[in-house]
């Protein structure tokens, strides 16, 4: 906390005060001494000491929801430690207050339970998500506490992104009609090229980024599979279908859902001890937490949730829950292309290469999945098995199913803007290139479309010359002259 602070406020207040096992939040609320002050401070949002709320759990609840917005794994938290009387009695004095019927009901969403409180006769109805802080997708009336509901999931699943100046940048920009008007404008065949060796990147760039390097089969077999990704709703059958896909040989693993725990990381060398940076949903929560993903994921597409934001849902809540033995890394990155295909932002027949683009962001890619799980690891309580895995002894359900995806977001609304901006342009730009080497190569010699191809892959090779090799080799029939006319040839072809 920064030095010029008087006291903690609004969740801060509430986890400290109240001794909650919950991560950190991303971001902070304190008081300082200067009456007006209101800024931004690394992680705190620093307000002057007109703000400071009277020091209970609910002035400092309502705090929380006026200035830093809804965090459900905090709510649920604190909800479960007051007795229903403490609830009761601050909600019964300001029955009608917005902030009251707000808690009212997060309180009976969250826990499953209904209060012994009649249900409120007068009041506005009032968003339960304040629009100005966190996305949200479109309401929907709850007559018991007049409040609209409007939280992007169900109290199964649920993550929560805030309004950051980036990303309200990034959704205005309307992403996927710059992306229909750029390849509207391209000829149908240079699409059609484009796609296939997108396509066939994104599922190379999917197995490196797991260090893996199966054979040119494999990857041509999983590029297909993203090519279709959009086409079948999703279910658990079809996420234990893509496994089938992603891993032919299952002599070796558990294929489906989990039976035992899982992490990510690694083993001591002497005595097989696990050492885990990430450790995975519990087995018996799996099948709870895939079906609530997936009704949240549904729920988010029909509430009007912007398709990238509802793609980092799916695709990041089900990385961390990484349900399956093996092969959730590349199942996650399909789900990033399920979502944006069945939701219409990719156009028909492109796949935005968003693996290849995260490989080039690697560090920057585990550092946003580390963002996630490096606060959870401390509230997770676990033994080592005798077969080098681990044991998960204490209740973390919640842990994988309420969360804030705001880093995640960004990062992956990034790589979507990087494709559609950079990476589909450069790529027809370079197929154009291409096309015009390939005439002036037609048009000068007489050559097969197997040796013209070998031809321009070495001068590609070469940086626009031709290596020695293949001047004494492949390509001994090409006089020096002729040689000399290619190699100026492709520079001023590819000279930019």
């Amino acid at each position: 906390m920064p030095t010029s602070c008087l006291a903690l406020a609004g969740y801060a207040w509430l986890i400290h005060h109240h001794g909650l096992k919950v991560p950190t939040p991303d971001r902070l609320c304190a008081i300082v001494a200067a009456k007006n002050t209101n800024k931004n401070e690394g992680r705190w949002h620093l307000l002057g000491s007109r703000y400071q709320p009277k020091e209970d759990w609910f002035s400092h609840l309502v705090f929380a929801l006026k200035y830093e917005g809804i965090d459900l794994l905090t709510l649920k938290s604190l909800f479960s430690k007051l007795s229903q009387q403490q609830v009761i009695s601050k909600i019964s004095n300001e029955i009608t207050g917005s902030y009251s019927r707000r808690i009212w009901f997060l309180y009976e969403w969250l826990l499953e339970k209904k209060l012994p409180i009649d249900d409120a006769k007068s009041g506005g109805y009032v968003n339960v998500i304040d629009e100005g802080l966190q996305f949200a997708c479109n309401p929907k009336r709850e007559k018991r506490q007049r409040v609209n509901n409007n939280l992007p999931g169900t109290s199964q699943c649920c993550f929560l992104i805030r309004k950051t100046p980036l990303l309200i940048d990034w959704v205005d920009q309307n992403l996927a009609q710059k992306a229909l008007e750029q390849t509207g404008q391209i000829h149908p065949d240079l699409i059609s090229r484009a796609a296939a060796f997108l396509l066939l990147a994104d599922s190379k760039a999917s197995y490196t980024i797991e260090g893996e390097q199966p054979p040119h089969s494999r990857i041509e077999r999983w590029g297909k599979i993203i090519g279709t990704a959009g086409e079948t709703p999703l279910s658990v059958e079809e996420i234990e279908r893509l496994q089938d896909e992603v891993i032919p040989d299952s002599r070796f693993i558990f294929k489906g859902l989990r039976a035992e725990g899982g992490f990510i990381g690694s083993h001591d060398r002497l005595t097989n001890h696990p050492l885990p940076e990430h450790i995975s949903a519990k087995p018996d929560d799996l099948l709870t937490l895939i079906e609530g993903l997936l009704t949240t994921y549904d729920y988010c597409k029909q509430g009007g949730l912007h398709p990238i934001l509802t793609a980092t849902v799916l695709a990041f809540a089900f990385v961390f829950i990484h349900p399956l033995e093996d092969g959730n890394g590349r199942i996650h990155r399909y789900l990033i292309h399920h979502a944006l295909a069945e939701q219409n932002f990719s156009p028909s027949g492109l796949i935005f290469p968003v693996s290849a683009v995260i490989l080039e962001r690697i560090s920057e890619y585990k550092t946003t999945l580390e963002q996630f799980t490096q606060r959870r690891m401390a509230l997770i309580e676990w033994q080592p098995t005798d077969t080098g895995n681990v044991h998960v002894t204490n209740d973390t359900i919640d842990l994988y199913r309420y969360g804030d995806f705001t880093a995640q977001a960004e990062f992956l609304f990034d790589c979507v803007k990087t494709t559609i901006e950079k990476v589909l342009p450069d790529e027809v730009d370079y197929l154009k290139r291409y096309d015009e080497l390939w005439r002036y190569i037609g048009t000068q010699f007489d050559m097969p479309q197997k040796k013209a191809s070998l031809l321009i892959n070495f001068l590609q090779q070469g940086k626009g010359k031709l290596s020695q090799r293949a001047k004494q080799k492949e390509f001994e029939a090409l006089t020096n002259r002729e040689v000399r006319a290619l190699e100026s040839k492709f520079k001023e072809i590819f000279k930019s």
